[in-house]
């Protein structure tokens, strides 16, 4: 087994997270918005020390009401591109950004998964297709 890591980006060249409208816009870039009011989609965004962005993994596509997020599967993306931190993303198709208790169960699981791993979680991000949530801004678990 051989563990190896290539960027294709250089580090002058990475975007800085600084808010949750950063992250924001970096996952407005990604999302099929043919399928934002569709079905719903989870992804995650590694970043490194400096809260560069390192990659955008989509880590899984569901129906209408919901989509399986495996913390294992998202911490597979963050181990592989060494990341420090990461802010994880997901669509309501309803319009609604309210986060619905299974999102707070699922953020807190994620949250305490990277405390053992040193990888932090600095927000969850919920998007619609024209708004968004930020259980940072909030004060919500992150």
């Amino acid at each position: 087994v051989e563990l190896s890591y290539k960027t294709k980006v250089k580090a002058s060249e990475r975007v800085q997270i600084r808010s949750s409208q950063d992250s924001y816009k970096i996952f407005q870039s990604v999302y099929d918005y043919n399928k934002i009011e569709h079905k719903e989609m989870f992804y995650a965004m590694y970043l490194n020390r400096q809260n560069k962005v390192l990659g955008v993994l989509l880590i899984s596509e569901g129906g209408i009401t919901g989509t399986v997020a495996d913390v294992r599967i998202i911490f597979q993306g963050a181990i592989k591109l060494n990341a420090s931190a990461m802010v994880v993303s997901h669509n309501h198709p309803s319009g609604n950004t309210t986060p619905s208790n299974t999102d707070i169960e699922l953020t807190k699981r994620i949250k305490e998964a990277g405390k053992i791993l040193e990888i932090t979680l600095i927000d969850h991000i919920i998007i619609t297709a024209d708004d968004y949530y930020s259980f940072s801004d909030n004060g919500n678990v992150v």
